[in-house]
């Protein structure tokens, strides 16, 4: 052990510095690695341009379905999603893939064991807090309030095989998920 690392030891304030420190890279890693910047990420498609969408999609979330209940897009097409929740309940409209979603789905349970998300609401000001928070803000999900509307514009890979799905738990075993054709055909 190095003299600076034997001082370090010994002032407490080093090395709650050192803790926090790799504490927060800790952090950082699995952000950078979690939720939205993952490697999967890339394999379900990208933010879009707004000005290059093609299509615009008007989806209705009912209390665990969507109307359409199926979309097809164009293979690197660029859509407008327009997403309304007419449902009583909290609910997401989330693209990715099945093994995407399960995941998800864990972290959205993280997000009502913390109290930031209720049948009905979303506490926000909980939101992004504390251990495990996450802030929900991906380029490829909405998650709205009962009466809400949301929208997002999504540029779809040239294949992969995609739903859209409603993490809340529950709602996605209970038949809240959908899935996308790719040029008229099952992705």
């Amino acid at each position: 052990m190095s003299e600076v690392d034997k001082h370090d030891m010994k002032n407490p304030h080093r090395t709650g510095l050192a803790f926090a420190t790799s504490a927060t890279f800790a952090a950082l890693v699995s952000f950078a690695s979690g939720h939205s910047q993952d490697k999967h990420a890339a394999a379900i498609g990208e933010k879009g341009d707004p000005s290059a969408a093609s299509t615009t999609i008007e989806m209705t979330m009912t209390d665990n379905r969507y109307e359409p209940a199926e979309i097809t897009v164009g293979a690197g097409e660029t859509v407008r999603f327009v997403i309304r929740n007419a449902g009583e309940l909290v609910h997401e409209f989330n693209i990715g893939t099945r093994d995407r979603h399960l995941a998800h789905r864990e972290e959205m349970e993280k997000m009502i064991e913390m109290g930031v998300l209720e049948a009905d609401r979303i506490n926000h000001d909980k939101m992004g807090h504390g251990s495990g928070a996450m802030k929900h803000d991906d380029p490829n999900a909405v998650l709205l309030e009962p009466g809400e509307t949301g929208e997002f514009v999504w540029t779809f890979p040239e294949s992969t095989k995609l739903q859209f799905a409603c993490n809340v738990p529950g709602h996605y075993e209970d038949g809240m998920v959908g899935e996308f054709r790719l040029d008229g055909k099952a992705m």
